[in-house]
């Protein structure tokens, strides 16, 4: 038993802070379970034999398997396994499958092997107003720990946008479990909608005159203190990374400065690149332009580094107040651009009533806002759409653009000379 647990500390402290019963069956000695048929999470849930799904009506009969998974908790575990290294995509698989095991077992009285296409239909409905409220919605919307009592799978029915992502999500589950050889069929597999056609304009994002109020808060911090000090650089840094590179904060959190480096181009100048890990660990490289390098030497000073980087230097792109050299938490920058764009609307709002509806659109501003706009003002300032989408990495660079180093110099200059943050 020692051995066990010290088997699975040890596997802890490799996947961070993910529950190891989430992955694996934990000894009965040392798993905290809900009681049979309450609202739990996932490594929590408990369901009686008759629904887990080892005898699920939907179960693939003969062939071979390719996972041991005998019910649908495993098999759910089985499927989440791959997204260990990607924390945002794990969390969010996992609250989708933890909501329609919950809903399928604790109100439908199925297993998730059992659903119908009929049964999807109904859950569908379900997204858009989970009911009863005392069951499914958290209290006042809150975001309770998964330990916590009052946690629940939902803070309110879900937006269009959320029931598509959740239904694009849980078709990559079944259509998994089906290539797995644990179901035998799709349920969502004869609803698949057409995929949405693109809004014809992004809405999400600050015009001009809301980016400059946005400046305006930055620029107004206090630096009289070193505490202070450190507080407006890193916030300014923050800002500027967000906007020049139309970096996601998923982005920021996971890359250092040693992706930094500079490449001479085809007039001898030599220009400062960001070697960037996206979105499905696809690499590409975004320009540093000279206002960017000036807000990037300004902060590391503040610091105590060097202006500039050198390669594989591992310092996280942002760091804590104190200068602790450790990534911050994709939380942590959420929080910083909240209190940020909730400034800015009180400084709209305390204009009078005129600046109301400007208050109210900033109030709503996220973190991925300032990408939104970071790619609607290069475009509207006339920067080539095609170095647009290489600098957001909206579509990966092809094997032959990794030749034409004349092309990113363009995009370099274009990007240097019609974006600029100008503080």
């Amino acid at each position: 038993m020692a051995d066990s647990v010290a088997q699975l500390a040890a596997f802890l402290s490799i996947i961070g802070t993910l529950p190891v019963s989430l992955l694996y069956p934990m000894p009965d000695s040392i798993i905290v379970a809900a009681q049979p048929h309450t609202v739990a999470p996932l490594e929590m849930f408990s369901v009686s034999t008759q629904i887990d799904g080892s005898t699920g009506s939907n179960r693939a009969q003969g062939g071979v398997r390719q996972i041991q998974a005998d019910n649908d908790v495993d098999a759910i575990k089985a499927w989440l396994a791959r997204f260990l290294d990607k924390q945002t995509t794990f969390d969010s698989y996992r609250k989708e499958a933890e909501r329609l095991l919950l809903w399928s077992t604790l109100q439908l009285g199925k297993a998730l092997s059992s659903l119908t296409h009929e049964d999807w239909l109904v859950y569908q409905m379900f997204l858009r107003d989970p009911k009863p409220v005392s069951r499914w919605v958290a209290a006042e919307g809150r975001k309770y720990p998964r330990t916590h009592p009052g946690w629940r799978p939902f803070a309110g029915p879900l937006s269009a946008s959320s029931q598509r992502q959740a239904a694009v999500i849980l078709n990559t589950l079944f259509s998994w479990l089906v290539t797995a050889g644990y179901l035998a069929g799709n349920p969502l597999a004869l609803s698949r909608e057409r995929r949405r056609k693109t809004a014809p304009r992004v809405t999400r994002y600050l015009d001009d005159d809301m980016w400059h109020e946005v400046k305006m808060t930055v620029d107004a911090l206090p630096r009289e203190t070193p505490r202070e000090r450190e507080h407006y650089l890193r916030l300014r840094w923050l800002v500027s990374l967000c906007y020049v590179c139309g970096l996601r904060i998923s982005e920021i959190t996971n890359n250092t400065m040693g992706g930094f480096f500079r490449r001479r181009d085809r007039d001898g100048e030599e220009r400062w690149w960001l070697e960037v890990l996206g979105k499905g660990d696809k690499l590409r490289i975004v320009p540093a332009t000279d206002e960017l390098m000036v807000e990037l030497a300004r902060y590391r000073r503040e610091l105590g580094y060097q202006p500039f980087p050198v390669p594989n230097e591992s310092t996280p792109l942002l760091l804590p107040i104190g200068g602790n050299p450790r990534p911050m938490s994709r939380g942590g920058v959420h929080e910083i651009f909240k209190v940020l764009f909730a400034k800015t609307a009180d400084r709209l709002s305390n204009r009078g009533s005129e600046h109301a509806p400007a208050a109210a659109h900033v109030a709503q501003a996220s973190a991925h806002w300032l990408r939104h706009t970071a790619g609607s003002h290069m475009a509207n300032n006339d920067v080539d759409l095609r170095h647009v989408r290489d600098n957001l990495g909206h579509e990966s660079i092809s094997t032959t653009n990794t030749y034409l180093h004349s092309s990113d110099d363009a995009r370099h200059v274009q990007t240097e000379e019609k974006h600029r943050i100008r503080w």
